[in-house]
């Protein structure tokens, strides 16, 4: 699903990744784990194509997104990846239904298509009470579960999440956990989480461990 060689990121002078190589599975649930600043988020970012290395290689589903040209790169980040931050970065004028329209109605998706796909999931979600309520009408857990329906809209390949239960209270922080495991178990979705919850990363199928720019552990 997903290959990284030799990936290295500078920021100025600071060496930041120094030659990350990893696999991950199609339907595999991944945490990176390790101090600030070992370049967890930063190599997340880099997967994700949100940012781009220095050097190596990336390739997603067998496309190397290192070649792709920035409308191109837009397009495949749209179809084949979702995102679940610390902060959901959801908007706030928008419903919770339009807020998880947006990424299909990006892509192109039909109105009525997009709403239809949004109002499933966050069916799914247990979220059908909240369909027309605002991110500032709803509780955290409330609002990362509307995230997560979004990152799951154009069905991606993987979803990228990058400390998803680091600003929820500990039965949240719970609920969102075993949510992912069930969108693995009834989607097959893979994961790829930086997270500092130890909770989660025992969960996982492997835990990568970063230090100084590099994976120095990866268990399973």
């Amino acid at each position: 699903m997903i290959k990284a060689t030799n990936i290295h990121k500078h920021y100025g002078d600071l060496h930041v990744l120094k030659g990350v190589d990893l696999e991950i599975r199609s339907g595999e649930i991944v945490t990176i784990v390790g101090k600030s600043g070992a370049g967890k988020s930063t190599l997340l970012h880099i997967l994700g194509t949100l940012d781009t290395a220095d050097e190596g290689a990336v390739t997603i589903d067998g496309i190397d997104i290192l070649s792709l040209k920035k409308d191109d790169l837009a397009r495949f980040r749209n179809r084949h990846i979702g995102f679940v931050f610390q902060f959901h970065h959801l908007l706030p004028e928008f419903t919770a239904l339009e807020n998880v329209s947006m990424p299909a109605l990006i892509h192109g998706t039909a109105e009525a298509d997009a709403r239809k796909r949004a109002k499933e999931l966050l069916d799914y979600l247990g979220l059908s009470e909240r369909l027309q309520h605002k991110p500032g009408q709803l509780s955290g857990g409330e609002q990362q579960r509307v995230a997560v329906a979004r990152a799951l809209m154009n069905q991606p390949a993987v979803i990228f999440a990058d400390e998803p239960s680091g600003n929820l209270d500990s039965q949240s922080s719970q609920d969102l956990h075993q949510l992912l495991f069930q969108l693995r178990k009834d989607f097959n979705q893979t994961f790829l989480i930086v997270t500092h919850n130890k909770e989660l990363a025992q969960m996982s199928d492997r835990t990568l461990e970063m230090k100084d720019g590099v994976i120095v552990r990866d268990e399973g």
